[in-house]
């Protein structure tokens, strides 16, 4: 009798090409590559250097998002205004290799270009099962469906490239169970702050995280993939929650998910990724979703996060925790809520998905924003951008004063020239707030979209909570 496996085992396992042993490896096979114009360049240069092919080019998917401007732009020469000659060359060579090498590329003129991790759900590319990989450390975003998904390095993408397959150590397992309702105001990105700050930025390493429990089986798979999204900010490898009828639901009719008779197939395989009732993991944490409250980090990486209306701890003496609160020019033992803000982001692989921009709308609807705050808000996709302008969320948020702007990466790493001054404090619905990270000099407290869009109103940092029962 075969033993009991986790969701993350019964999909290794489906993928070992070869077996890992003491001294090596396993060799993984990998269903969906996908790819983007900043990790790429130079694996491309090696595949050519040594002449070899894209193994399977009909299982790679690229897109252009980090260094592709948020305002409209004609042509390169443009481009290269807005957002700098560097980032252009990535844009245009993405655009060569593609062509090169035989590869679809939903390019600068895509009606169905956007983020990696938006467009690859979105297409019905990321489906359950699935071993997928990509240059950029959210690859972790698909786990939301049950595919076993992370990020690599550019030497790993050109091995990928050539090979469809992958060198790759099994990691361990956490089952994060996560029971009770979710309070008003508290979405999934306020969960997976306090599951960062409760088992840190690196509770995870190691691991590949499965999400469980009530909470989890709730959610929808736009609040699935926000959780997912982060799970490298707890340093896991890898994070998965089960599919179930809302990620069939989601993937129904999407262009390139299986069709008839092969789709009814397909679900039927999926139902049996979830993990056994007997499987064991290593480890085990439980959440109580019904005890959360909106979550802001205030210090430089996502494990230093209150409650948007606790005060700053004060590090026990701690230098780096000291450096942190120095950098963000915060004092210990205060609340956030009477900080000033400069500069709110809503968008990223995170946060940029048509409910997250709903969540924010509802907040700033028929209000308009501080004197003095900068607010964007950027679409995950042109996709995204196109079904929130036919409900008219564009016009909710030019109406109260904040830029509505083309899809893409855009402020959440600030590769495309959308930054954060220096100096600055930015409330964002990003997933890192290092040092610098939004620009040069710039503070970044991660919010929920309600929360950042509360704080766009407030002009400080702000519990959306008051700002949601205002407009029902």
């Amino acid at each position: 009798m075969a033993s009991a496996q986790t969701l993350f085992e019964k999909v290794w396992n489906e993928h070992v090409v070869v077996a890992e042993t003491a001294d090596t490896p396993a060799i993984l096979y990998i269903d969906l590559h996908l790819i983007h114009e900043v990790t790429t360049p130079q694996a491309f240069n090696v595949l050519r250097e040594k002449g070899l092919h894209v193994r399977r080019p009909d299982l790679t998917l690229a897109t252009m998002d980090h260094s592709t401007p948020t305002t409209p732009v004609t042509s390169f020469k443009d481009m290269a205004v807005v957002v700098g000659e560097n980032a252009a060359r990535q844009v245009r060579r993405m655009q060569e290799n593609c062509d090169a090498f035989g590869l679809e590329l939903l390019g600068f003129d895509s009606d169905q270009r956007g983020i990696v991790h938006v467009i690859g759900p979105e297409q019905g590319a990321t489906q359950p099962g699935k071993t997928i990989v990509c240059g950029d450390s959210h690859t972790s975003t698909h786990g939301a469906f049950g595919a076993l998904a992370f990020g690599i390095g550019t030497t790993e993408v050109g091995h990928v490239l050539a090979t469809q397959c992958l060198l790759q150590r099994k990691a361990r397992t956490l089952a994060l169970n996560i029971d009770g309702d979710l309070p008003t105001g508290v979405s999934s990105k306020d969960l997976i702050l306090a599951i960062i700050g409760q088992i840190g930025v690196d509770g995870g390493t190691g691991h590949v995280i499965e999400y469980r429990g009530s909470a989890i089986s709730a959610m929808d798979m736009d609040s699935r993939m926000t959780v997912c999204n982060m799970s490298i900010e707890a340093g896991a490898r890898a994070g998965m929650i089960a599919p179930d009828d809302h990620t069939f639901e989601y993937l129904a009719g999407r262009p390139r998910v299986p069709q008839g008779t092969d789709w009814e197939r397909a679900v039927a395989h999926w139902r049996t990724l979830k993990s056994d009732a007997d499987a064991v993991f290593d480890k085990s944490v439980s959440i109580a979703a019904d005890k959360l409250q909106p979550m802001v980090t205030f210090g430089t990486n996502p494990g230093m996060v209150i409650g948007v209306n606790d005060p700053v701890p004060d590090g026990g003496g701690d230098p780096s925790f000291r450096k942190a609160l120095d950098y963000m020019q915060i004092s210990a033992g205060k609340p956030l809520t009477n900080t000033e803000v400069d500069v709110v982001f809503v968008g990223s692989c995170t946060n940029s998905r048509l409910s997250d921009l709903q969540q924010a709308a509802a907040v700033v609807k028929g209000k308009k924003i501080a004197a003095g705050v900068r607010m964007l808000v950027v679409p995950g996709s042109q996709q995204i951008k196109k079904d929130a302008e036919a409900i008219g969320l564009d016009r909710v948020f030019t109406a109260a004063g904040a830029e509505w702007r083309e899809s893409g990466c855009s402020m959440c790493l600030g590769m495309n020239g959308d930054t954060v001054n220096s100096g600055q404090l930015s409330v964002s619905t990003s997933n890192r707030n290092f040092e610098g990270r939004q620009g040069i000099g710039a503070r970044t407290i991660l919010a929920s979209p309600m929360t950042a869009a509360a704080s766009a109103l407030a002009g400080r940092v702000a519990d959306p909570r008051p700002f949601i029962s205002q407009g029902e």
